[in-house]
């Protein structure tokens, strides 16, 4: 079993940035994603990485704006994410897959998930 933990979402103006963490605990995965929810829509991917070898991959719409890494002695998951806009207003959730298989992008693909944090861009 795998238990996953994020922290660090908030309010905060456009422009702005915060810094996600997600804590993972019990059996190692391979890969993390974080995705988002905004209200009345549905769960999107915002990025993802391999754990071992650290490769990642994002969500067109924050590509040079968020960062994936991870703390491989901390086990946890981080997404930096910078110039903020009101359109990244959603709940962020932290997901883990024991395997690599699959496409990275897909909610499908992913084995377990955190409870979500809040972000809220103001404009």
């Amino acid at each position: 079993q795998v238990q996953l933990v994020e922290s660090g979402g908030g309010l905060v103006q456009a422009g702005g940035s915060l810094r996600l963490s997600c804590a993972a605990s019990g059996r190692t995965c391979s890969r993390y994603g974080w995705f988002r929810q905004a209200p009345g829509k549905e769960r999107e991917f915002v990025a993802a990485l391999y754990r071992s070898a650290g490769i990642t991959t994002y969500a067109d719409s924050v590509k040079g704006r968020f960062t994936i890494s991870r703390d491989n002695a901390k086990n946890m998951v981080h997404l930096q994410m910078n110039s903020l806009k009101p359109e990244d207003t959603a709940v962020y959730y932290c997901a883990a897959a024991l395997d690599l298989g699959g496409l990275w992008s897909s909610k499908d693909e992913y084995d377990y998930w955190g409870q979500g944090t809040q972000v809220t861009v103001s404009s």
